[in-house]
């Protein structure tokens, strides 16, 4: 049952919303029509329906066909593709600059955490957030979010969550344990790599002690990492949660790479890698997926003197598993570089899966990400490709419900596209 229909029935309108409740949920709707990117092993459809019924996918085919008690949404001539998944964001966590108080993307140092692992953001989540809307009507349906800065070795848990209207709807917390070891990550840890690094090996070869240890407080410990901080990262260790790390340079993702030399069973995944091409062969014998901003071509800083935007392209082709994400709240802007990312190297249909199923793989998190039976209804209807600027989202679905093709920046729009010019621009709402 969704959020505000709960709420309304909290206030004596029970029969009302359950009737509206079990409408909207059991709802059966049949997408027909249109050129269907699955994202799964079913490939391209062209002229075909998804059915959904509950939430859920129950079938695409490759025809364009209805079934008794469905309704159709004629999709003719238009694009389907899973709902986009923002790879790397502070989506729930920032709001408009200057204006919100507190921004839960920075965390200032605490007595918690020694290291910052101990962090976790699915507490600070704010679905409320007006940066939302503004995301869902670009075709983005979920996001993976996370602290951007701690002032520590770590930047916190990340947190996967589904754009959805519900003011709680997590897929998956504690999703990710994220660290930067470029220049960036170099302040708040000695100013050198001599000392991150070794900070970085302290903490792993803590958890590992960690994991066989009773961590309670009657308990004494000595680490440098908070008892906090070893529980965060014992799952890291293990595998069970994926540890980002931010490098730029070729020597620092090489770094970065010898972590599944010394720690055989962590799950790691580059950000950024900048510099990924020149080591691409390296990245893809080791298995490790690369979530990287494609509209890097020129050194911003000295670890990223070999930027060129066929960094994606020449990754993908050494058969690394690339998504796109660039670590903001400005993620709807990513189908714009991953069309850049296609025009310079990146098959098309790769630069849809760094968009989609690609980061679902990357954060295992299956509902999402394609298309196929028993998977969560989020999709997009696209006016045509959605890589090309020129072409948007007609229709958002997540789990089978049209989401408004609404935001603050529209409605902004709005207000003042049509005004009466007797009175200030104040008196009109």
């Amino acid at each position: 049952m969704k959020t505000v229909i709960k709420h309304i029935c909290q206030l004596s309108l029970v029969a009302t919303c359950v009737s509206a409740s079990f409408s909207v949920m059991a709802e059966k709707i049949a997408i027909t029509g249109a050129q269907i990117y699955t994202m799964s092993a079913a490939g391209i459809i062209e002229n075909g329906t998804v059915l959904i019924d509950n939430g859920k996918i129950q079938q695409v085919l490759d025809n364009k066909r209805v079934p008794s008690g469905y309704r159709e949404i004629d999709a003719s001539g238009k694009v389907i593709t899973p709902g986009f998944v923002g790879a790397l964001t502070s989506l729930g966590l920032e709001e408009v600059s200057l204006s919100a108080g507190v921004v839960d993307a920075r965390v200032e140092p605490h007595a918690v955490s020694s290291v910052g692992a101990a962090y976790d953001v699915q507490y600070a989540i704010n679905k409320d957030s007006s940066l939302i809307p503004i995301t869902r009507v670009e075709g983005f349906t979920s996001a993976v979010t996370g602290i951007s800065r701690t002032d520590q070795l770590f930047e916190g848990q990340g947190a996967v969550i589904s754009l959805n209207n519900e003011l709680s709807s997590t897929l998956k917390a504690r999703a990710y344990v994220h660290v930067d070891v470029g220049n960036s990550g170099m302040h708040a840890n000695g100013e050198s790599r001599a000392a991150l690094w070794v900070a970085l090996n302290q903490s792993l070869d803590e958890a590992i002690f960690a994991s066989t240890h009773d961590l309670s407080p009657s308990q004494g410990w000595e680490g440098m990492i908070s008892r906090a901080d070893a529980k965060a990262l014992i799952p890291v260790i293990k595998g069970e949660t994926p540890l980002l790390v931010t490098a730029h340079r070729a020597g620092d993702i090489l770094q970065a790479l010898d972590i599944q030399s010394r720690y055989s069973d962590v799950k790691l995944v580059l950000v950024a890698a900048t510099e990924g091409w020149r080591v691409a062969a390296q990245i893809a014998e080791a298995n490790v997926p690369v979530i990287l901003n494609p509209e890097n071509n020129l050194p911003g800083d000295f670890d990223q003197l070999g930027s060129t935007m066929e960094n994606a392209g020449r990754l993908h082709k050494a058969g690394v598993k690339v998504a796109i994400g660039m670590e903001t709240h400005n993620i709807r802007l990513a189908a714009q570089h991953a069309g850049n990312a296609v025009a310079n190297g990146l098959p098309h249909n790769a630069g849809l899966a760094s968009l989609t199923s690609n980061v679902a793989s990357i954060f295992g998190v299956d509902e999402i990400g394609s298309l196929a039976p028993g998977k969560r209804a989020d999709l997009v209807v696209w006016s045509g490709d959605p890589l090309e600027v020129t072409e948007a989202a007609e229709l958002v679905m997540i789990e089978g419900e049209e989401i408004p093709m609404t935001s603050r920046q529209i409605q902004l729009r709005d207000r003042y596209l049509k005004r009466s010019t007797d009175k200030p621009v104040g008196y009109f709402r």
